[in-house]
């Protein structure tokens, strides 16, 4: 990569900063974990106290506060450890990654208390426009969601509830279904005499809707699902 197009990559310890020029993407990439390997990371194999004026750091210094000389070693914990610029591009694009797995959260565990059905992700992009929302383009999106529900509460009526039903399959097509049905988490199971299949399925609220359609479709119609919490 042409060094003119590198970012500045820096940590603070003892006092001391230090710099190394990298790739903006790679270094994103491999910080958020998503590049495994530490190759092309690293533009010039150089630790520095001042990279725009080519000022090395010591050797002393660098003994003293990584506990090695190792360039490698060095940058992989500035990456990790410091601070990596990112550019306008990748952070609009990181937020609109977040925006999107966060809004997919809410309209799965969450239901509008009024009609005890999901809120569609489009309401909730347009409150979490109007409430002004900040998302953070490095942290994780599930580490955003309750200050997101917070600022959502006063724009948007929202309720967290999980629902709790039993499902009974038919002795023909449990065993083919099986595995389907597992991956919705089952809590309770009990193989019937007659072959028949009996779960109890706990979802968040905002996807049962969606489950039930699933199960349906995998049992032709044919499966019995009763509402625990209605009993």
């Amino acid at each position: 990569m042409d060094i003119e197009k590198s970012v500045v990559a820096h940590i603070t310890i003892h006092g001391e900063r230090f710099e190394i020029l990298v790739d903006p993407n790679l270094a994103l990439e491999f910080r958020l974990g998503k590049k495994k390997d530490f190759s092309n990371v690293l533009i010039v194999e150089e630790v520095f106290k001042d990279a725009k004026k080519g000022e090395r750091a010591s050797s002393e210094k660098l003994k003293k506060c990584f506990g090695t000389e190792d360039v490698f070693q060095i940058a992989q914990r500035i990456i990790k450890e410091g601070e990596v610029p990112i550019t306008t591009e990748q952070r609009r694009t990181m937020v609109e990654e977040k925006k999107k797995k966060i809004i997919a959260m809410i309209a799965r565990e969450a239901i509008d208390p009024r009609t005890n059905a999901p809120h569609p992700p489009q309401r909730i992009e347009k409150a979490m426009e109007e409430a002004r929302v900040h998302i953070d383009p490095l942290k994780p999106a599930e580490s955003q969601l309750n200050d997101v529900i917070s600022a959502l509460k006063i724009l948007l009526p929202l309720k967290f509830e999980r629902a709790k039903f039993a499902v009974k399959i038919p002795a023909d097509v449990a065993q083919r279904v099986y595995g389907a049905i597992k991956s919705f988490g089952i809590q309770n199971e009990e193989w019937l005499s007659d072959g028949s299949l009996a779960v109890v399925l706990e979802v968040p609220a905002g996807i049962q809707g969606e489950i039930f359609d699933r199960i349906n479709k995998l049992t032709s119609g044919r499966a019995i699902i009763k509402d625990l919490k209605q009993k």
